[in-house]
């Protein structure tokens, strides 16, 4: 028996189907993707973990392995290529998820309103190797209010000659804010280069002096 409608295409019930199918709202597609997450990483099939978070520096990129939070992408860098490189230096097993990340985003945002100089959160360094290892390590100990030049990152990092090296260490963090790499400065006192940008650079530091009182710079 035909239950068509005379002149109804396929087209229109298509439609008329699709229209039939309510739209989930936002809090259920999120608790969709919260239910999944959970599942992948009880059956240990969810290798990062990530996220996006609003800022005053735009949006950023938080990914987490199991080990902690692996990379934060600025606003000035591409969301989509930081994922595909993580999928080929990490794993492809990655799922869009709060579960590891939802910290991180509590203390960022703690510190962009003042309220926080440290972070506490758990970090994967596998993105580096070698002497950039090193750097990230000893930039951690760098604290908020405080600066250190290339100079006296090299040193610290037990290769006082490799003022460049550690200036690259800096260029490539997959972890800025966290590791505060934006605290690392020229030995005349500019600020340098940053992957956020001069102009972010200097709003960081500034914040965090009129916090903690004048930036003091160890060389």
């Amino acid at each position: 028996m035909n239950t068509e409608t005379p002149g109804t295409t396929d087209q229109q019930l298509l439609a008329e189907l699709e229209r039939s199918i309510p739209t989930p709202t936002t809090d259920e597609l999120d608790s969709l993707r919260a239910g999944l997450a959970a599942d992948a990483e009880r059956e240990g099939v969810l290798d990062v973990a990530y996220r996006s978070m609003d800022s005053p520096y735009g949006s950023l990129l938080l990914a987490a392995t199991e080990k902690g939070l692996v990379r934060i992408g600025l606003a000035s860098e591409d969301h989509d290529a930081i994922l595909d490189g993580l999928a080929e230096t990490v794993s492809p097993r990655m799922l869009r998820s709060g579960r590891r990340t939802d910290p991180v985003v509590r203390q960022l945002d703690e510190y962009f309103s003042g309220d926080r100089r440290r972070f506490d959160v758990a970090l994967d360094l596998h993105l580096v190797r070698g002497f950039r290892h090193d750097v990230l390590t000893h930039l951690v100990d760098v604290g908020y209010g405080t600066t250190v030049s290339y100079a006296g990152l090299a040193a610290a990092s037990g290769n006082p000659r490799a003022v460049r090296a550690a200036g690259s260490a800096c260029s490539h963090n997959p972890i800025p804010l966290v590791v505060p790499c934006h605290r690392v400065v020229r030995s005349d006192g500019s600020v340098g280069n940053y992957a956020g940008g001069s102009e972010m650079k200097v709003s960081l530091l500034a914040m965090e002096s009129g916090s903690a009182g004048p930036a003091t710079t160890r060389h």
